[in-house]
């Protein structure tokens, strides 16, 4: 695990390796046991490594015997000595990053379906002067590049960019416009419109002259498994436990998050079958009991024997972190998970570097209370749905906890008129409606608004999806393929990243992906229980409780805190930072959703929360832009 950078000038300007030096300063805390740089002529990387495999001998930048290719890595390859058996190669290390090299030299791009892992990847081909940029399936680990001035430069973080010379950062009015709306940019865009990120499941090459171009090697496929029931909880017990103990793989110990959730708890009862150790495992809870998941999670631990820790956060003093939580990711990001995920990983990362998570559970097997909606909409009788709908109109009530509900109910008929599971996907993350969004842009700003709108949306990242997926299956391809690597795992990587702890995800091991998929959405979805095939492969292992409950998640008690102190630091910053006077949002109509919020008439949180972390990175990332 590391983090990694680099610069193709080209044109034969020499690349000065002070500027990769201040790159790799820029993302030291991904790496901070060890460093390595190469620069020759008009092209340079280099690494920062946090060192698990092959401690002594897995230094980056690594060469192939015969030096025609160079490699810096950023990951985990979990089935790399299965791969060393088919590879006549001069191995000289234990590391996977050389095992990825050698299949590079024998395979060519072909090696990059054969990883069962997570990683980000440059190789320099000396001989084409090609640079090749790839980023696993899913997207656990980032990607940025920069195509500007003639050239090329990539990293894993955006921050590792803007020292770049010569090359100039400007915000994207259409990354900002999806920021608005969803709380963070979509794939293939960073907030920034020199600035790109290579999607999941895609390679970039860029040779001495002509421009980059990006291909995909994967895309995520649904099929129909002919398994009964039986056969596929049967199946998917043994493939759990294979992939969990394939991303046990180190030289250092391996911990695990636990909510007490069946993603984290599943993963953690896998672990303690295939170690012969307990599991070192870590929870954080709060002091409010209606957010506290850690009494579940200690429930498990004990059933399992684990070591466990629990760290209780006062979620109050969330206002003292939120500049260094927004800090972290290079970019406004605004899902309020980010914050116990960054107080979990600092726990964490003082006893262990190397923890599994349960992220993917949700995407793959239909977990979401959003999947249970979409599912039962075509089933709801459109005379009731009419009647519904005049809830449309009804305005707010006394009730701050009444009118909180008809708001949801209000967006969830709205979204049932869109006209397949991809639009209803950008229609649900949307955070305000569309009447608001239209009065809350400024009128400069409202022209790029049209590119965001659902069926646009669809268009764009849908387009040639195939016609023969359901409803239900568009709405979780656009889950796996849209708010998975850009909301979860960018969420959970720069959180970890910053306290140098590496999360793992056996649930996105590819091979485990690929066979999840053909799963048919009736077995994860039964009535209203999501997960439920998941469920019942691992009820052997847990408490019956733990089994059968609902998901919760990290839930914040935003609309309490807009409504009290935290609406007042938020509104403080987003005037003090200078983005209410931008020319974004109309200033007038923000206020007045501050105000509305405060009232109880509505629930604006998860909005408000975007304008906050919008305006801490205006604050302090965009003015280290300018000045790079």
């Amino acid at each position: 695990m590391c983090g990694i950078a680099g610069w193709y000038r080209r044109g034969g300007r020499p690349v000065d390796s002070a500027v990769l030096q201040e790159q790799c300063r820029r993302i030291f805390h991904r790496g901070p046991d060890d460093q390595g740089l190469l620069a020759e002529g008009d092209f340079g990387f280099g690494m920062r490594r946090l060192s698990i495999i092959d401690i002594a001998g897995g230094h980056q930048p690594m060469e192939s015997p015969d030096g025609r290719f160079a490699i810096v890595f950023n990951g985990e390859i979990y089935n790399h000595r299965e791969l060393r058996k088919e590879l006549a190669f001069p191995f000289r290390t234990q590391s996977d990053t050389e095992t990825i090299l050698a299949g590079y030299c024998a395979w060519g791009d072909g090696v990059w379906a054969r990883l069962e892992g997570m990683f980000a990847v440059a190789i320099w081909d000396r001989d084409s002067r090609t640079l090749t940029l790839v980023r696993d399936r899913t997207g656990m680990k980032p990607l940025y590049y920069s195509e500007q001035d003639g050239g090329l430069a990539f990293a894993s973080e955006l921050q590792a960019l803007l020292n770049i010379p010569g090359f100039g950062f400007e915000l994207d009015p259409v990354s900002a416009d999806q920021f608005f709306r969803f709380g963070y940019v979509l794939p293939g865009r960073s907030i920034f419109a020199g600035v790109k990120t290579l999607e999941p499941g895609h390679l970039l090459k860029i040779a001495s002259s002509g421009p980059a171009a990006a291909s995909s090697y994967w895309a995520p496929k649904f099929g129909h498994s002919e398994e009964s029931e039986q056969e596929i909880v049967e199946t998917l017990r043994a493939k759990w436990l294979d992939v969990v103990e394939a991303h046990l793989l180190a030289d250092v110990e391996v911990g695990a998050f636990l909510s007490g959730g069946i993603d984290s708890s599943a993963v953690v009862a896998a672990m303690t079958r295939v170690m012969d150790r307990p599991v070192r495992t870590f929870t954080i809870g709060f002091p409010d009991k209606r957010y506290d998941e850690s009494a579940h999670a200690e429930q498990v631990a004990r059933y399992l024997g684990c070591k466990h820790s629990t760290h209780i956060v006062d979620v109050k003093k969330a206002m003292d972190v939120l500049p260094q939580v927004q800090r972290c990711y290079g970019e406004p990001f605004a899902d309020p998970a980010a914050i116990p995920t960054w107080y979990l990983s600092q726990f964490a990362a003082r006893e262990v570097k190397v923890v599994l998570s349960g992220d993917g559970g949700d995407e793959l097997f239909f977990g979401y209370r959003r999947h249970v909606t979409e599912h039962r909409l075509g089933r709801i009788p459109k005379p009731l749905k009419r009647a519904a709908a005049q809830l449309l109109r009804l305005p707010p009530l006394p009730s701050r906890k009444l009118n909180y509900k008809i708001q949801r109910l209000q967006k969830a008929l709205r979204t049932d008129a869109y006209s397949n599971g991809f639009e209803r996907f950008f229609s649900k993350k949307q955070m305000l409606s569309p009447d608001l969004l239209a009065r809350v842009y400024d009128p400069s700003f409202a022209s790029v608004a049209t590119q965001s709108r659902p069926a646009a949306l669809s268009r764009e990242y849908f387009g040639s999806a195939d016609a023969n997926l359901s409803d239900l299956e568009q709405f979780a391809l656009a889950e796996l393929t849209i708010s998975l690597p850009q909301q979860m795992l960018t969420k959970v990587d720069r959180a970890s990243m910053a306290h140098s702890l590496e999360v793992r995800v056996p649930m996105l091991g590819p091979s485990f992906v690929d066979w999840a998929l053909a799963i048919p959405a009736a077995m994860k979805i039964r009535g209203n229980t999501g997960k439920y095939v998941l469920r019942k492969a691992v009820e052997p292992w847990l408490p019956m409780n733990i089994v059968e409950r609902p998901k919760q998640g990290f839930v914040l008690p935003l609309a309490a805190w807009f409504a009290g102190d935290f609406g007042s630091y938020a509104h403080e910053v987003w005037h003090g930072s200078g983005a209410a006077d931008e020319g974004l949002l109309s200033r007038s109509v923000v206020d007045e959703i501050f105000a509305e919020h405060r009232s109880g008439r509505r629930d604006y949180s998860k909005f408000l929360y975007s304008l906050v972390m919008y305006g801490l990175w205006r604050s302090g990332a965009r003015e280290q832009a300018k000045t790079a």
